[in-house]
């Protein structure tokens, strides 16, 4: 029992001193690892590093090394215009087309960071160049990427699915995705309507240059038109032969990892590398701009999981938990605890860390295991909205300053609702009833 609480003070201190401290979780999950690992709870190094994720090493690389090359050579920026023709430049449908496309992005493989680090810019240059809310647009950005983010072959799911099927849990990947769409997707619509969309529904931009469109002036009431000129300035990037590839290598890494079952990392990785070798002078900097903190901070905690798991704080803790005695009521416990540390962590690395914890519980058959895996995925993900979460800081940053203290304060205020908010009706929709 010594041990074991020992190991959960590590973990507690791991959380704190990278929050406080500002300094990777990971890489203090590697020095607790090693320290208590070897000095303490007398572990060989060679299981210490059995408990390393060498799969998940592989595909966070490769598929950031893939979308490093695909946002510089401007594959992103094609699809975001795309999207924006597509709509006809209603300005309504932009915060739309922001959350379809960062979800694509996650969808086939981008990490969610990665995803909101390379659309809220555009996203937010776009609200401040047509007078959209900027909540309004970062949030949509958020919810899109953790909207696709559980597909099977996204970051977050092939980090829940495979620590599920580590545990020989029930599992139902498609599923999950699914329902981490939806109720992103929903919870989009209260966001539109709470921060300024309705007011959107009128305008419009030309997609060909300047125009006028004449609106109804605030508050209706039969007055004369206002006109407002609207201008698109955004840079027209075609296709190429480089752009080519690169989305027929995206599309090649659907169609492998969902239709073939081909490893996503390795064949990420492999199509990064045929890129690399067509066109290198434009991929010698993609390698320096993998998500190397992301890949640090998932292998750092995941290996000091292994060594809870070793030891047995793991059992003990899911133990615990089903110890409460009402099995609904301990589900709860562990969908809040998802948000409220995911709040303020990194969720890739809670995921990891929380999912274990729930396995003796689970095991006793009191809950569904399905049900309660998709309420603890959208319960430690829909608070990335939180601006101590690394999407909303990323968010807070692509803000305007005359507008960066606002936004703060506002995804602070919705972030932190969405601690008790998302746990609640993850909770009551898909564990509760017990329909999964």
């Amino acid at each position: 029992m010594t041990m074991q609480i020992i190991s959960i003070v590590g973990l507690v201190l791991i959380v704190l001193l990278a929050t406080l401290r500002s300094v990777n979780m990971g890489a203090i999950a590697f020095l607790g690892a090693f320290a208590l690992g070897t000095l303490v709870f007398d572990v060989s190094e060679d299981d210490l590093f059995a408990g390393f994720p060498g799969d998940l090493f592989v595909v966070l690389v490769g598929v950031t090394l893939l979308f490093a090359i695909a946002k510089g050579n401007g594959t992103v920026d094609w699809l975001v215009h795309i999207g924006v023709k597509a709509v006809g430049g209603r300005i309504a449908f932009i915060p739309w087309v922001m959350f379809a496309v960062t979800s694509v992005l996650t969808t086939v493989g981008a990490v969610v960071p990665g995803a909101v680090a390379i659309m809220a810019p555009i996203g937010l240059s776009f609200a401040a160049r047509h007078r959209i809310n900027p909540l309004l647009m970062g949030l949509l950005i958020i919810n899109g990427a953790s909207a696709g983010g559980f597909s099977p072959i996204g970051v977050f799911g092939v980090i829940t699915n495979g620590v599920v099927e580590r545990e020989s849990l029930a599992s139902n990947p498609g599923l999950l995705w699914l329902c981490s769409f939806l109720f992103n997707a929903l919870l989009s619509v209260v966001v539109f309507v709470m921060f300024g969309g309705r007011e959107l529904l009128n305008r419009r931009v030309d997609p060909a240059g300047p125009s006028t469109v004449d609106e109804e002036p605030p508050g209706g009431g039969g007055g004369a038109s206002v006109a407002t000129e609207t201008r698109v300035e955004d840079r027209v990037v075609t296709l190429n032969a480089q752009r080519i590839s690169t989305l027929a290598g995206l599309l090649t890494l659907v169609a492998g990892a969902l239709v073939f079952d081909i490893d996503v990392g390795l064949l990420a990785l492999s199509i990064a590398t045929v890129i690399c070798i067509l066109f290198p002078k434009d991929c010698k900097d993609s390698v320096g701009q993998v998500a190397w903190p992301t890949v640090l901070l998932i292998c750092g905690v995941v290996t000091y999981v292994g060594i809870m798991q070793q030891i047995g704080t793991i059992d003990m803790l899911g133990d615990s938990v089903a110890n409460i005695g009402v099995p609904l009521l301990a589900a709860f416990v562990i969908c809040l605890i998802g948000g409220a540390v995911s709040a303020f962590a990194s969720t890739t690395g809670i995921l990891g860390a929380l999912i274990p914890l729930a396995v003796p519980f689970l095991q006793a058959g009191d809950v569904g295991a399905v049900g309660l895996i998709i309420a603890l995925a959208i319960s430690s993900s829909v608070v990335d909205s939180s601006p101590f979460s690394t999407s909303g800081a990323l968010v807070v940053a692509s803000s305007g300053p005359e507008v960066r203290d606002r936004v703060f304060r506002g995804l602070m205020t919705w972030g932190l609702s969405m601690i008790i908010v998302a746990p609640a009706l993850s909770w009551a929709i898909f564990v509760a009833p017990g329909w999964l």
